[in-house]
């Protein structure tokens, strides 16, 4: 169905793959929802409460609000995967609706959202592993400590999808025990003077709700994860929409339990200063520090399965937009199922973004890096939630029975809007260096484009 421009089409989800091996594997329904909730639930559910406790207890209004708008977004993109089950996610869906630019755009804010939310991730992870070893004693073994988190998973990409979703479940599986302890245990040892003030920050109720949604996005990104990799997923017009709304559903409930305990557990003034809020949590539940060290191990099991997941992530967009002509051709390179060069450029950019997050100091750097995310994911939400209202209004998407209409047609502006909310909430510093981004793309594109028409 690409009618776009003169690039040849990606192959089809269920085509032959050329460079399958023993070591590639296509996911089935069980491993895609582990991508899903792997991807989800990672450096944010461990750090995220610590972030948005300067604001007050109101976060937890903005934790509500931004669950539905999530569960509307994986609707609408299991919707879109329906339509179009193959590897790109929000690219495909843009670059068929509304043309290459827009399709380049798609994918090039969404390659810089996955390693960034790299570098991000890794910044948390050491907070959680200072908890176990005293890095921050020394910044040359805090650095190795981070770059580390970041390259093993890469290894685990590098050497094929089997080993990407054996990873994937067996880190979403050993998250869970740790998880579900601190969500329903923390219930039990909940005191409701440990909330704080409703609304802490001077900003107004709805300005400190959207400041709120804004930071805790980052917790959120990973909806699109298997519309992402659709390519790579068995029967992926089935699955991977089940996919998205169960790892969505599932990970939104674990994350407003453990939320409330965390706050009902950890004094607030505490809280806002805590670099481990989920250990201090179990320290409060049980005393002492050895369930807040078990607790530190878990986040480090749970950050390093995101990162296995968003590696991969960080390779299929540009593969996909390679094989357009769109990205440089370089990251068409695909080896065990696993586009190579992707990972590396990706896993590189991180690593150097992590270095300078230490260079410059971390706890700072850490809120830029989710609000810059915050922007650079709302772009390929906007464009992949018009191009489903697109598909809908234009009558290129299949017959169906009004009722099935009208609900698609509202979860998509839904959708729309609340990516929409969500740019005002990231603030004017993100958004102005997540345009600078863009800008840097533009030329990127000029560039490929002008090639494309010399050929």
């Amino acid at each position: 169905m690409y009618d776009t421009g003169t690039a040849s089409p990606p192959a089809p989800a269920d085509g032959p793959d050329p460079h399958h091996s023993r070591h590639a594997r296509r996911f089935g329904l069980p491993i895609a929802t582990c991508l899903v909730m792997g991807n989800i639930i990672g450096g944010g559910i461990f750090l995220l409460p610590a972030s948005v406790a300067p604001y007050g207890t109101i976060a937890l209004v903005a934790f509500g609000v931004l669950t539905l708008g999530a569960i509307a977004l994986a609707l609408v993109f299991g919707r879109l995967a329906h339509r179009h089950p193959l590897t790109g996610g929000p690219y495909v869906y843009a670059r068929e609706a509304f043309g290459d630019f827009a399709g380049f755009l798609a994918a090039w804010s969404y390659w810089i959202t996955t390693w960034v939310s790299n570098a991000a991730l890794a910044v948390a992870a050491v907070g959680y592993l200072d908890v176990l070893l005293p890095l921050h004693g020394s910044t040359f073994w805090t650095i190795v400590a981070a770059l580390a988190c970041q390259w093993l998973p890469a290894l685990a990409n590098l050497a094929g999808t089997r080993y990407v979703g054996a990873v994937q479940l067996v880190s979403t599986v050993l998250k869970f025990a740790p998880l579900l302890l601190v969500a329903v245990g923390g219930l039990f040892f909940f005191r409701s003077d440990n909330l704080g003030p409703f609304q802490a920050s001077g900003d107004s109720a709805l300005g400190a709700v959207s400041a709120s949604a804004a930071i805790l996005l980052f917790s959120y990104l990973g909806v699109e994860s298997a519309s992402v990799s659709a390519g790579e997923v068995r029967d992926p017009q089935r699955n991977v929409g089940r996919a998205t709304v169960l790892g969505t559903g599932l990970a939104a409930l674990l994350y407003l339990l453990c939320t409330v305990s965390v706050f009902g557990t950890v004094p607030h003034d505490r809280l806002v200063d805590s670099t481990a809020p989920f250990s201090d949590a179990v320290n409060a539940m049980f005393g002492g520090t050895w369930g807040g060290s078990a607790v530190a191990v878990a986040a480090l099991v749970s950050m390093v399965g995101a990162l296995n997941g968003w590696t991969l992530l960080s390779a299929q967009t540009p593969y996909a937009a390679a094989r357009d002509g769109l990205f440089p051709k370089v990251f068409e390179r695909k080896r065990r199922g696993v586009p190579t060069v992707g990972v590396l450029v990706a896993v590189g950019l991180a690593s150097l973004l992590t270095v300078y997050n230490y260079t410059a100091g971390s706890a700072a750097v850490f809120n830029t890096l989710v609000l810059v995310t915050t922007f650079t994911a709302t772009i390929p939400y906007l464009l992949a939630t018009a191009a489903q209202v697109y598909f809908l209004s234009s009558g290129r998407g299949d017959r169906v029975h009004v009722p099935r209409f009208v609900r698609d047609l509202v979860l998509a502006l839904a959708a729309f809007g609340f990516s929409m909310w969500l740019v005002g909430g990231a603030g004017y510093a993100a958004v102005y260096q997540g345009v600078l981004f863009l800008f840097v793309g533009v030329l990127v594109y000029a560039v490929l484009a002008a090639r494309k028409q010399r050929a």
